[in-house]
């Protein structure tokens, strides 16, 4: 680790020892959950690439943690609906630094309103985005990973994942890939007993910018982004599998398994239409 990176007098944590520096890729960095992992991130030592498709947020996050802790980080924008954009996000990111440590599948965006009057175009770019972007990337990066075996995926879906989503289907359904995803991937890893890690984050309401895109007001209070940040990444280095924020949302999973699916798609759509 850099001297003087954790203080004079403070020894760095234990997964930075050893004088390697890590990196970690954070995606949908501009803003949100993403931009505050990248903060807690470096807080912890670590370089990071950032990527999201808003230039010119990445540079001022750039300045201000380069600024305020000793890492680099590195700004490569990307439009991650674009399956040519993700790989070429990959072979940069190869090329460069060869396995990185820890990978931050963030980026993603919903949408709310009747699934027969909401824009198609939208959606299959929400799709391109919350799916296939992460997919290919978690593909990607795993690879060397495993070969490497060694280091950490950490996928961002949501308590959507959990239930059906009328009002919001096409982004209740695309968090449910990601969570069934990393859950099916993540066996496949423990019967080879690799030591490379990987995590799901199902927070519930946050005070982001989702709010405005997906054009919903949550009946529930919401978190910080900074809290839900800080916690799903000390939990991912615990190596926690499915990491929900907060005791209203494991309350929720708790009954969402207990309940019938009919039951949870009735009670969704009510809570939704209030969003409306």
């Amino acid at each position: 680790c850099r001297e003087g990176r954790f203080g004079k007098n403070s020894e760095p944590p234990s997964f930075l020892k050893g004088g390697k520096i890590m990196v970690a890729l954070v995606t949908g960095a501009s803003s949100g959950i993403g931009r505050d992992m990248a903060r807690y991130l470096a807080k912890l030592g670590y370089d990071l690439i950032i990527t999201a498709r808003n230039k010119a947020n990445l540079e001022d996050l750039k300045q201000e943690l380069e600024k305020e802790n000793k890492v680099k980080v590195e700004v490569i924008p990307r439009d991650l609906s674009s399956t040519e954009e993700c790989k070429s996000l990959y072979e940069e990111v190869k090329n460069k630094y060869g396995t990185i440590d820890i990978l931050i599948n963030n980026a993603g965006f919903g949408l709310c309103g009747e699934f027969v009057e909401t824009d198609l175009d939208f959606e299959l770019s929400m799709i391109d985005t919350n799916i296939k972007a992460l997919h290919i990337l978690m593909k990607l990066f795993l690879k060397d990973m495993v070969e490497k075996d060694q280091g950490r995926i950490l996928n961002v879906a949501s308590v959507a994942a959990f239930m059906p989503g009328p009002l919001m289907a096409t982004y209740y359904s695309s968090k449910s890939y990601v969570l069934r995803l990393t859950e099916a991937v993540k066996e496949e890893l423990n019967k080879k007993k690799s030591n490379v890690k990987l995590s799901v984050l199902c927070p519930g309401p946050v005070n982001t910018n989702f709010n405005k895109v997906a054009n919903v007001q949550f009946a529930l209070k919401g978190y910080s982004s900074e809290y839900v940040a800080k916690y799903a990444i000390d939990k991912m280095l615990k190596n926690k599998t499915i990491i929900s924020v907060g005791w209203k949302i494991k309350i929720t999973r708790f009954l969402t398994k207990i309940s019938p699916d009919f039951i949870n798609a009735k009670f969704c759509y009510n809570m939704q239409r209030r969003k409306l």
